[in-house]
């Protein structure tokens, strides 16, 4: 080993330390988020603004602190908002993404847009680099029987199976269908049984805690079943949501459930404002 002078070896100590103290400091908020997954937002609440200027609008989720972003498609969700997306290119979408230090890998589909074409949804999630494709809910009627739900459920086997084949993963949300009854027990439970797990995944809605679906319950009931989930805060006292964190969930609970349940990201989904008061707190969430 060469001998080096005081000077070079104090230079190269300070060096050293800089390198070390960045990289610490650059870590600690990954490891402050939960589950070391980056902190994401469904732009559904954000409509109003996608359909006036996208780029800003993602620029702006970025500067609050969301690292990812969860889209919903221009064909399903035209007259909501997202129609101007479909002006894009996928390599367009993903340098506004990236401009703005902001990842994306899954969106929402309606139902029936892909019941009338799934290969062109296909499509574009792959032009635009999503490797998850969810829908909200398989709109099946109100009161269904169980063969209502079987018929749901085989034709979401045959889409995920379609999307698996493009090497993508298809998901369902619980909304509407989902949380109806079927012979005296929750279609939501019934669909687990019959949709293959392989082929789809699922995404829990936190706020049906309102309706008396506990996520933290559910991620252990049905281990590696889940994809992603979308976060709002409750309050027990008004029975309305607020920001994660000035709420009455246990969220390290959730957060824990979800390793078990198999969880790879989350969007959380309140009006601009409750979402922006809920980052800090998911920032500093350990678990």
């Amino acid at each position: 080993m060469s001998e080096i002078s005081r000077r070079e070896f104090v230079k190269s100590s300070a060096v050293f330390t800089a390198v070390v103290s960045f990289l610490a400091a650059s870590a600690l908020p990954l490891r402050a988020n939960p589950l070391g997954l980056p902190i994401g937002c469904q732009t559904w609440p954000v409509r109003d603004m996608i359909a006036k200027d996208f780029p800003g609008t993602v620029k702006q989720l970025a500067d609050v602190g969301f690292q990812m972003i969860e889209l919903c498609s221009p064909a399903g969700y035209s007259e909501f908002g997202f129609a101007g997306l479909a002006k894009y290119k996928g390599a367009e979408l993903r340098k506004i993404l990236s401009d703005a230090g902001v990842g994306c890998v899954s969106s929402h589909f309606g139902i029936d847009e892909l019941r009338k074409d799934q290969q062109r949804s296909i499509d574009w999630a792959k032009d635009v680099g999503l490797t998850q494709m969810l829908v909200p809910s398989l709109d099946g009627p109100e009161k269904p029987t169980m063969d209502d739900v079987k018929r749901a459920a085989d034709e979401y086997n045959k889409m995920g199976e379609n999307a698996a084949k493009a090497g993508i993963q298809q998901g369902l949300h619980n909304e509407g269908f989902e949380l109806s009854m079927v012979d005296g027990k929750r279609t939501y439970d019934v669909l687990f049984d019959l949709l293959d797990p392989k082929l789809v995944k699922f995404q829990f809605q936190v706020s049906t805690i309102s309706r008396g679906y506990d996520a933290a319950e559910y991620f252990m009931k049905y281990p590696g079943r889940f994809v992603s989930m979308h976060v709002q805060g409750w309050s027990v006292a008004t029975r309305k949501t607020a920001p994660v964190g000035q709420d009455s969930l246990d969220w390290g609970r959730i957060f824990t459930a979800a390793k078990t349940g198999g969880i790879k990201n989350y969007f959380v989904e309140m009006n601009l404002d409750m979402m922006k008061a809920s980052v800090p707190y998911l920032h500093n969430l350990q678990v």
